[in-house]
């Protein structure tokens, strides 16, 4: 047995020599063959120290900035509806006609009965009331200086003893009589001018009545629902059309309370909805809420957008970006020179003539650069078309 071992252990041990001489002797190591890859040519870019603008990302949904479901304020026949959905209209365009028929017909009646009133009372179109004019008070006052001026008479010619006292006794009692009904006839005058007052006031509301069949829109803007048809009766109070103004819309946000004191009037705030990607509308915050909501501990925040073109629409779920003071100046790069992977971005730092490979966190995006908040230090230099052609470690060559 001994024997058999050592005659099969001579093969086993060349054929170990012979492993170890072609390791030694074959082809070249991994580090050898990258020294001698060729060099990778790329482009570079400086990584720039800038102050930047930086923004507080929340969210909010798009809201008319004025809706109104507009309602009859008189009862009657729809006559016609001169608007549809879609409608742009102005502040006082017709919406609804009802039929004017009754309300036509009340103010005559009431316009008559002032009239009458104003003619008892000797009263022209604008003149002011002077119970003094008043036909029946004139009259009265008539009367008053014709029996004052006979006792007068009287009364002179009974201390010359011609008259009887009887006589005077009389002449008296009849001024007396013409002075109650002088103040009987003002009193008239003045209990008619309220009751003119009243068939007036009567009147405007006939008028209003009137003008109440035609349904106006209260300000300019868009029909978002019409009601009502021709023919259909409508009641007072009933809803008819439903109008909203979207130019400018509100943006209702919510922000956290530990960021309340970045949050002022007039702030500057961008919106962007997922309606357009890649866009951004600009808005400006017009409300801040004087408390937070205590189940959420955010503060309500409203901002206003224009809307001139109509794209926004009320309802759309809104990412808005509030501009924040900033002293910390940012390290910029291009965003080209970001490589993203599953969800890890990366850059390729020039160290000599190697790419060395950094992770990155990004932040701000300005323009076509892009804030890099670890990773890299302001001087130094990144390619700029890494397109997955680079590793850590690649030989490199700079263009231009």
């Amino acid at each position: 047995m001994i024997r058999k071992l050592r005659v099969i252990g001579l093969p086993l041990s060349v054929l170990a020599l012979a492993v170890l001489s072609a390791a030694c002797g074959g082809k070249p190591t991994t580090a050898s063959a990258a020294a001698a890859s060729p060099a990778v040519a790329v482009k570079t870019a400086s990584v720039e120290s800038q102050t930047i603008d930086r923004f507080l990302r929340v969210t909010g949904t798009l809201a008319a900035d004025e809706q109104a479901e507009v309602a009859a304020e008189t009862s009657g026949r729809v006559m016609s509806t001169p608007v549809e959905r879609g409608t742009r209209v102005t502040a006082g365009t017709v919406l609804v006609r009802i039929s004017a028929t009754e309300a036509d017909a009340s103010l005559r009646e009431a316009q008559a009965n002032a009239e009458q009133i104003e003619a008892r009372l000797g009263l022209q179109p604008g003149q002011p009331f002077d119970p003094s004019r008043v036909p029946e008070v004139m009259t009265a006052k008539a009367s008053l200086d014709w029996a004052e001026a006979d006792f007068n008479r009287i009364k002179s010619l009974l201390d010359q003893k011609v008259v009887s006292q009887a006589e005077y006794d009389q002449k008296s009692t009849g001024v007396r009589a013409a002075q109650q009904q002088y103040q009987t006839a003002l009193n008239a005058a003045q209990q008619s001018y309220r009751l003119l007052q009243a068939a007036r006031a009567r009147v405007d509301l006939a008028r209003k009545a009137s003008a109440d069949t035609a349904v106006k829109a209260p300000f300019a803007g868009q029909v978002a629902e019409r009601l009502v048809s021709t023919g259909d009766y409508v009641t007072r109070g009933m809803k008819v059309v439903t109008v909203v103004r979207i130019d400018p819309l509100r943006v209702e946000l919510t922000v956290p309370e530990q960021y309340l004191s970045q949050i002022r009037e007039g702030q500057a705030v961008r919106i962007v909805v997922d309606a357009y990607p890649g866009e951004t509308f600009t808005a400006k915050v017009r409300f801040v809420s004087p408390a937070l909501k205590a189940d959420q501990r955010a503060l309500t925040v409203e901002a206003i957008a224009p809307n001139a073109d109509g794209r926004l629409k009320p309802g759309l779920f809104a990412t808005a970006q509030l501009q924040q003071p900033s002293a910390v100046p940012a390290l910029l790069v291009p965003a080209s020179a970001v490589e993203t992977v599953a969800g890890t971005s990366r850059v390729y730092v020039i160290n000599g003539e190697k790419a060395e490979e950094r992770l990155v966190t990004t932040g701000e995006r300005v323009g076509d650069r892009i804030e890099l908040s670890r990773g890299v230090r302001a001087g130094e230099r990144v390619a700029t078309n890494p397109r997955g052609k680079l590793s850590d470690g690649v030989r490199v060559q700079i263009e231009g």
